[in-house]
């Protein structure tokens, strides 16, 4: 084997180190600038720049929902990625994208993933999106922790306080906070509790149930029967209103409330995310 083959085998290996590109891709770059290596990474971003370019308008509905949550437990991220279609989602390719996306927007916030993005557009083959993702750090005391449902379709993370900060080492805390994010991937709440309900959203409910209350009820017994359907509807919306999904006999209200007494602190549930793939993003 020359020394030119040597030297050419070596720059195709170092720029497919640097960009990603298939081997041919490279051969061809380098070819083109005549062996110069940081010219040829110039030509294989353009052209992967180009090629993410023609794809961005297809359309890319599929994908996943990653997370991370760093050591901790005080700073964590849900990111929603598309791409074009299923078997693309399913992709370890994809699904290492996603992770690697998660864990640079929690430990560099505002961080640009266009590049990232592109150079997954090239790999893949198909149109990528970073559609949404939000990060999420404790204040205090208390921890955070995410769930992913099977085939990365649902996301949840969620932030739970307390009043000591010992007290989210504790075993009996880390299982009511997953149990707390199986309950939110399950039973899709729309917020903690009555006070975070949009008041648009409260008054089309109340809307609808008036309608549905016969003709010629007194008033205080058409407010009645309004009011308590809304009870039912915060049962379903409210996160604490709920019925725990291990224990019908026990709303989340009274689970965190036990939980408080035995853990001798005042546990809150604070806030959480849930992202859906492709799900219609409000606001």
């Amino acid at each position: 084997m020359s020394t030119a083959t040597v030297i050419d085998a070596q720059l195709v290996k170092t720029l497919r180190e640097k960009t990603n590109a298939g081997l041919m891709e490279c051969k061809r770059a380098l070819a083109e600038t005549n062996g110069d290596l940081e010219a040829a990474v110039d030509v294989l971003r353009k052209k992967g720049a180009a090629t993410a370019g023609k794809k961005s308008d297809r359309e890319a509905k599929e994908g996943v929902i990653a997370q991370t949550i760093l050591p901790g437990a005080k700073v964590g991220v849900l990111v929603e990625v598309n791409c074009e279609t299923d078997f693309v989602a399913k992709n370890d390719m994809f699904k290492s994208f996603t992770d690697e996306i998660a864990k640079r927007i929690a430990t560099e916030p505002g961080v640009d993933l266009e590049a990232d993005r592109v150079a997954a557009v090239q790999k893949l083959g198909e149109n990528v999106r970073i559609r949404r993702s939000q990060r999420v750090e404790v204040s205090g005391h208390g921890s955070l922790a995410a769930y992913i449902h099977t085939g990365g379709k649902v996301g949840v993370l969620v932030e739970v306080g307390a009043d000591k900060d010992e007290t989210a080492n504790k075993e009996e805390f880390k299982q009511l906070v997953r149990d707390i994010t199986l309950q939110i991937a399950a039973a899709n709440p729309v917020c903690v509790d009555r006070t975070q309900v949009p008041a648009a959203l409260a008054e089309r409910e109340r809307a609808i149930y008036r309608d549905q209350v016969p003709p010629g009820k007194p008033a205080n017994i058409v407010e009645k029967i309004i009011d308590g359907k809304m009870d039912k509807f915060y049962s379903s919306a409210c996160l604490i209103d709920q019925t725990f999904i291990k224990n019908t006999d026990q709303t989340i209200a009274q689970l965190v409330a036990a939980k408080s007494k035995e853990l001798g602190d005042n546990l809150v549930i604070r806030r959480f995310l849930r992202f859906m793939v492709g799900e219609e993003i409000a606001g």
